[in-house]
């Protein structure tokens, strides 16, 4: 099945969703391909991500900022950038774009289990 990331997007003046909307592309048993559209949502206060699986996220649109605990400020994502956050790394969304759709792609991965012999 073919398909494109922009299609679906919101576009003005509807910018703005009630929350992100995160779609699974494409998973397997290690990996897990995501599409998340954000349109000014952001982490609670307070909340960081720990998650088990490694992420690599590339913003496509958009503009966001992604906190790295430990880090003195958010790092400033435009178009282009991308990161590899690994397993148990906290972090959060600080910000995203309100007056258009920041559009990321997200793969999260997790190690196969060690070969027993």
């Amino acid at each position: 099945m073919m398909s494109n990331l922009f299609a679906g997007l919101p576009s003005a003046p509807q910018t703005s969703l009630p929350e992100e909307i995160v779609e699974v592309l494409a998973e397997g048993t290690h990996v897990r391909i995501e599409r998340i559209v954000s349109t000014g949502q952001a982490s609670p206060p307070g909340f960081w991500y720990d998650q088990d699986e490694h992420e690599w996220v590339l913003l496509l649109t958009g503009e966001a900022g992604l906190w790295i605990a430990g880090e003195d400020q958010p790092r400033v994502m435009q178009p282009g950038d991308y990161l590899n956050i690994p397993a148990h790394q906290k972090h959060r969304v600080e910000w995203t774009a309100p007056n258009k759709p920041t559009l990321w792609l997200a793969v999260c991965y997790s190690n196969p289990p060690a070969a027993t012999h």
